[in-house]
């Protein structure tokens, strides 16, 4: 059976790239995003385009509705859509660290309540993540994104214990250092926000590191990750996908606190 995909956060980037590959290889693809304007290009490749909003539920209510009245089933989800706020923890304003988290943690999480009905009745199903290896180690500046993938890796580990009983698998993606617009966005806004406090100076070494983070793997490599999940029987729990993904993961598995905090420093020239 063909399977049927939803994918949020289509308009840029992985979720872009992600959609492409996924339609290419024949599978039913739908995709939604806030920002529209590359949506006809997907929609000359099979992608059924859609406006979502991850924040608001009725446009998260009304996405699931038109898959299932269309389709009558929804085979995977995968949760792509995010943002990253950096700024220092003192500096940040709560309603902008509680916008982070609704985007990258609440979004999510009510969509796997609206789909899970669907995929128990259909006794399969799957749920990908795009985590981050910012969910399994944090750097300075950047608390409420790391915050925001941490408690998706979290959920996402209570979760697939909770459903692997209907046949339901559920599997996180980490990308490491990936080309996206991600990056310049990101800086941008750590600039906004701390540049001109008293962590100017360690703003300042932040936003070089922002601007050069090293080798970055295209956005493909992280698309052609998910389609290899889904083509898995038995998928693993977790993929650390790019050129940096499964060393940073490693050193910090391995290392003790206080030399990876030093190797970090040294990487962002804190020291």
């Amino acid at each position: 059976m063909n399977k049927v995909i939803l994918i949020t956060g289509i308009s840029s980037g992985i979720g872009l790239e992600t959609a492409k590959i996924l339609a290419g290889a024949g599978y039913t693809v739908y995709g939604g995003a806030r920002r529209q304007e590359n949506m006809p290009g997907l929609e000359n490749l099979g992608v059924r385009c859609m406006y979502m909003d991850v924040t608001d539920d009725d446009s998260l209510n009304a996405a699931v509705n038109y898959v299932i009245s269309n389709e009558g089933r929804i085979d995977v989800l995968i949760n792509n859509a995010g943002f990253g706020i950096y700024g220092t923890v003192e500096d940040v304003p709560l309603s902008e660290a509680k916008h982070q988290l609704e985007v990258n943690l609440y979004g999510p999480a009510r969509l796997i309540q609206l789909v899970l009905p669907y995929m128990r009745r259909q006794n399969s199903g799957m749920i990908i993540n795009i985590s981050s290896v910012a969910g399994r180690m944090s750097i300075p500046l950047g608390t409420w994104y790391h915050a925001s993938k941490h408690a998706l890796e979290a959920l996402s580990d209570s979760l697939r214990n909770e459903v692997g009983q209907f046949g339901i698998k559920v599997v996180i993606i980490e990308p490491g250092i990936i080309d996206t617009a991600w990056w310049p966005l990101t800086e941008k806004n750590l600039e906004k926000i701390s540049a001109n406090t008293a962590y100017g100076k360690l703003v300042q070494h932040g936003i070089k590191y922002l601007k050069n983070p090293g080798n970055a793997s295209k956005p493909d490599v992280v698309a052609n990750t998910i389609l290899k999940a889904i083509r898995y029987e038995t998928p693993k729990a977790r993929y650390a996908v790019g050129q940096s993904a499964k060393l940073i993961i490693g050193l910090k598995e391995t290392l003790s606190d206080k030399v990876f905090d030093k190797l970090l420093k040294k990487r962002m020239d804190m020291e």
